[in-house]
């Protein structure tokens, strides 16, 4: 069923981008076919910017020499040498702290200069930003707003080369890419349910997750 939406790929069988032009017929709702002078545009940015091909080209480089290869932990280091940065900014959930410390060790052993810094930094109470008691994991107990605008900042301040995210919530990870001003990967999600794991959800959503369906 196709939804309401303009932008359709999920629902295409057909794949024709990843072919070259004109060796398959895309379907009508395709962005190849409808969006055009868009994509024109956007192919000029990656041929006339210095600093979009600086991080494009080896992001192509890498996914190709270590497909299927590599860990997601390696191509990070993989990707961080081709694009010069040997300063990587950690930000981490401090639900997560074990993954980030153990990741901070790896880059670490690796060569890498590591900062990094959790989410609940500022110790900032949830109730400053308007949450009520209520609205809090356990009310009547000090919550600390986790503050990824702080974290994004303070890995700036250190002169971070590329972000690497360990573990941020929803909605705290947008913030963070919003104002990072490194480029910023994921190295994991969080999901405390699946531990970690959130395609889980998507692959059992015929089953132990069928309430996914309901609305």
């Amino acid at each position: 069923m196709i939804s309401s939406g303009d932008l359709n790929c999920t629902h295409c069988r057909v794949q024709a981008c990843n072919h070259q032009p004109g060796e398959k017929k895309p379907p009508s709702f395709c962005p190849n076919l409808c969006n055009r002078d868009l994509l024109d545009d956007v192919r000029h940015v990656y041929l006339s910017d210095p600093e979009i091909q600086r991080l494009a080209v080896p992001a192509a480089q890498t996914e190709a020499a270590g497909y299927c290869k590599d860990t997601r932990i390696e191509e990070i280091m993989a990707y961080a040498r081709r694009i010069e940065a040997s300063h990587l900014g950690l930000a981490c959930c401090v639900g997560t702290q074990h993954e980030g410390r153990l990741a901070q060790e790896i880059f670490v052993a690796n060569g890498f200069l590591v900062s990094s810094v959790v989410c609940k930094v500022g110790s900032i109470p949830k109730e400053d930003v308007g949450l009520a008691d209520e609205e809090k994991i356990r009310p009547g107990q000090f919550e600390a707003l986790c503050n990824p605008i702080a974290q994004a900042r303070l890995l700036a301040n250190a002169g971070t080369q590329l972000n690497v995210l360990v573990g941020l919530c929803v909605g705290h990870d947008s913030l963070f890419f919003r104002h990072s001003e490194a480029p910023v990967t994921v190295l994991m999600v969080k999901d405390r349910v699946t531990g970690h794991n959130p395609a889980a959800a998507l692959y059992t959503s015929h089953s132990y997750y069928r309430r996914l369906w309901e609305s």
